[in-house]
């Protein structure tokens, strides 16, 4: 029977210790450096070890995009990816768009519209539309649903998602109808 690195046997009968490095990430606009085992994902050395908790796991399968940031602007799915491939990127979560006094365009549309109900998806939802905005994607209803197909929202908001989104691409004047 195989054990895993953490639980085979060490001397005195310990675990073995977890071999960790550091991994330097650009969050939010502040570097830090974590002591990270090589096989964590961005998503837990987000919400376990920079305790940033607005990020959220929903499936950790890379479907439902609740786990989505920005990574030097283009929205990723955290959950599949590595901490240690993103040294040195610069990774934008929900913390980083704006503050409770001061939110961000899409936050702040996302309230004027419901966009939300439970808001467990909310996060990713919003992050995945702002990576829209950098991109220059969003220009029409059917690219912004074609392009956040891959964020799902399981009591049903996309009208409101959709609408919050729409608002804020019209207002920087990309919108075609």
């Amino acid at each position: 029977m195989s054990q895993l690195l953490t639980s085979a046997p060490h001397r005195g009968g310990l675990p073995a210790p977890v071999p960790t490095g550091p991994v330097r990430l650009h969050i939010n606009g502040e570097t830090r450096t974590l002591q990270l085992a090589p096989w964590t994902s961005l998503l837990d050395a987000l919400r376990e070890y920079a305790h940033l908790t607005g990020t959220k796991k929903g499936c950790d399968h890379g479907q439902c995009g609740a786990c989505t940031v920005l990574v030097n602007g283009r929205r990723i799915n955290s959950c599949l990816t590595l901490a240690v491939m993103h040294e040195d990127d610069d990774i934008t979560t929900i913390e980083g768009l704006g503050t409770p006094d001061n939110l961000s365009p899409l936050q702040q549309a996302f309230v004027d519209h419901d966009a939300f109900q439970c808001g467990y998806c909310t996060p990713g939802q919003i992050c995945s539309a702002q990576g829209l905005l950098n991109e220059g994607r969003a220009h029409s209803e059917a690219e912004i649903k074609e392009l956040m197909s891959g964020n799902l929202c399981r009591c049903g908001a996309y009208t409101g998602i959709l609408n919050a989104v729409q608002e804020v691409v019209a207002a920087q004047g990309e919108m075609v109808k």
